[in-house]
């Protein structure tokens, strides 16, 4: 099968044909029509997220569609061409936080697709059967590579915080992948949401396409909030992760707020003053993925038109390393994507339940 992969982190992607997988118990094959291309999928390509125990070579790609191709032993073979998005995290189904429906939260986890796991920059990918999530037929395939982290990551991060109607809501960083879906769903809960980003074609589009108030953040020392929030925020959703952004967080909020950190960037920190915290009631939350049950949420809201995907046009797999760049230098709205073709994918594997 065709393929894109690394053989060391932060090592170059590499491309060509590989060996197509095969499904083992308790996964499945998945036929992968197209994959996300994001900043978390470079950081896995760093090795931010690699641990002792993650092997290379590597296959990156965890935001991935496609169609269950076959299914190894113990599941259940009508599950055949199932159309399926990927989770993220390889979490046991069995502990505690699992079976509380937190599986972000797993106790025994196993790592992340696309560090510990071959994910979608190839044409086909095994995946653990629990980690297929059903998606409707009706939602185009790069839109859909957005639902299992770019949109579902948002719709954890509003539950988290208890984000609610009537309350005022600034998102940093948010022509990005994240930040985009994030003010949709703030303003789905009905918020007033205000969109701060550094990017001057960012802040026209937002304005142009979706409708939103955007503040320029290239200078935090410059950031003033709307005359209409005398008080502050009531919630500050900050996706740079930066000690700048982080003290403009705690400085923006009204009592009783929260400000909400998700970047997992090493080395970076900031001053926090508990005193201030304390008087002000200020709650500090970092937010960690989302449930398999957010992500359901997220094709459900997609489905139904409430939340618009923005994805830029799909590439081939030869043609990846410029959306990378794209990102690298902070000027993709959005998500971005990479598609297979049926002709990529034509010496097709079989497994139980497919003649």
């Amino acid at each position: 099968m065709r393929a894109r992969w690394i053989d060391r982190w932060d090592g170059p992607l590499l491309g060509g044909e590989r060996p197509a997988p095969e499904a083992s118990v308790g996964e499945v094959l998945v036929a992968v029509e197209a994959c996300g291309v994001g900043l978390t999928v470079l950081n896995c390509i760093r090795g931010d997220l690699a641990g002792d125990r993650s092997g290379l070579p590597r296959v990156p790609g965890h935001e991935y569609v496609g169609r269950i191709a076959a299914v190894g032993e113990g599941v259940d073979a009508g599950r055949v061409g199932e159309r399926v998005v990927a989770y993220f995290y390889l979490f046991c189904g069995a502990c505690r936080r699992c079976l509380a429906g937190t599986e972000s939260l797993c106790e025994s986890l196993g790592g992340y697709l696309g560090v510990d796991l071959d994910g979608g920059y190839a044409a086909y990918a095994r995946l653990p059967a629990r980690n297929a999530i059903p998606i409707p037929e009706e939602i185009e395939s790069a839109a859909a590579t957005a639902i299992p982290d770019a949109i579902a990551t948002p719709i954890h991060v509003a539950a988290l915080a208890g984000i609610g109607a009537g309350e005022r809501v600034a998102v940093i960083g948010a022509g990005g992948g994240v930040g985009v879906h994030m003010i949709q769903v703030a303003r789905l809960r009905g918020a007033e949401v205000l969109a701060l980003e550094s990017s001057a074609p960012k802040r026209e589009a937002l304005t142009r396409k979706l409708d939103f108030e955007c503040l320029d953040s290239a200078d935090f020392g410059a950031v003033t909030l709307a005359a209409r929030w005398p008080r502050g925020a009531d919630v500050v959703v900050d996706l740079l992760g930066s000690e700048e952004s982080l003290a403009w967080s705690l400085g923006a909020v009204r009592e009783a707020a929260r400000v909400v950190l998700l970047t997992t960037f090493p080395g970076v920190a900031g001053a926090v003053s508990p005193r201030d915290l304390v008087l002000r009631q200020i709650s500090l939350l970092g937010s960690r993925y989302a449930s398999r049950h957010e992500v359901a949420r997220g094709a459900e809201l997609v489905a139904s038109g409430r939340i618009r995907p923005i994805v830029a046009e799909p590439v081939e797999a030869d043609s990846v390393e410029a959306v990378h760049q794209e990102l690298r230098a902070g000027s993709l709205l959005g998500r971005g994507a990479l598609a297979w073709s049926d002709d990529e994918r034509q010496r097709r594997p079989r497994g139980r339940g497919e003649e």
